[in-house]
């Protein structure tokens, strides 16, 4: 039989546990199959508008609008596009194994993530993450966002202060905020260039996190390490 460690470990999704550009990705061809159907332009020729839009910074659905000429299509009908499709992404192999390693060696595992019930629901659904998960917060059904501490709050109120608490993220700017504040242990995953919000890690001090990682591969170590805390 397993000895579980003494830890509850939470996890951040978009940007951590897969890559959210391939989000957006999968919205735009889903945006570009709705408007090819209603004018003469390709779905292909719509996407890399887009996607070419997105990457020069400007407004991808005001772009596309634009472009188009269409009086059919408004911003408004692509963002619940955008919003409410069911997205085309995967989680690897290696988050899967080292979810799967987690479960069986911690007492809990947690998600906090911040954006839209249905949006957020459908990542997860489509990743197959809701069996790893004990518990799942998300901004808008819970009525909070990071960094408030409410949302981290959930996870001692539930469980107790007799766990050893770990959550890993990557936004430098807003996700190690509350844990730092209630002295859990905070890991960044290190943006690989994809990220859709860059990092810095030209922080002051609540902001920094305690650990980071290139990898998720790096997990069993850090437990090791925090062992000794």
């Amino acid at each position: 039989m397993t000895i579980k460690h003494n830890i509850v470990f939470v996890f951040d999704l978009d940007d951590t546990l897969y890559k959210e550009i391939d989000f957006l990705k999968s919205a735009y061809k889903e945006i570009s199959g709705y408007i090819s159907e209603s004018t003469s332009f390709a779905e292909q020729i719509i996407f890399d508008k887009m996607i070419s839009s997105y990457y020069n910074g400007d407004n991808p659905f005001q772009t596309i609008i634009d472009f188009v000429k269409s009086e059919d299509i408004n911003i408004s009908a692509l963002l619940s596009i955008y919003r409410n499709h069911e997205p085309d992404i995967i989680l690897k192999k290696s988050h899967q194994d080292i979810l799967a390693f987690l479960k069986e060696t911690v007492y809990k595992i947690g998600l906090i993530t911040d954006g839209r019930s249905i949006q957020q629901r459908n990542k997860l659904k489509s990743l197959g993450l809701t069996k790893f998960f004990d518990e799942v917060i998300i901004s808008e059904e819970f009525g909070s966002e990071k960094p408030n501490v409410k949302n981290f709050n959930f996870y001692l109120d539930k469980y107790g202060k007799n766990y050893k608490y770990i959550y890993i993220g990557d936004n430098t700017k807003k996700d190690f905020i509350a844990p730092n504040a209630l002295n859990w242990i905070s890991i960044c995953l290190r943006d690989n260039g994809d990220n859709i919000h860059k990092q810095t890690f030209d922080l002051e001090e609540k902001l920094k996190p305690l650990f980071v990682i290139n990898s998720l591969k790096q997990i069993p170590e850090i437990l090791k390490k925090i062992e000794k805390f």
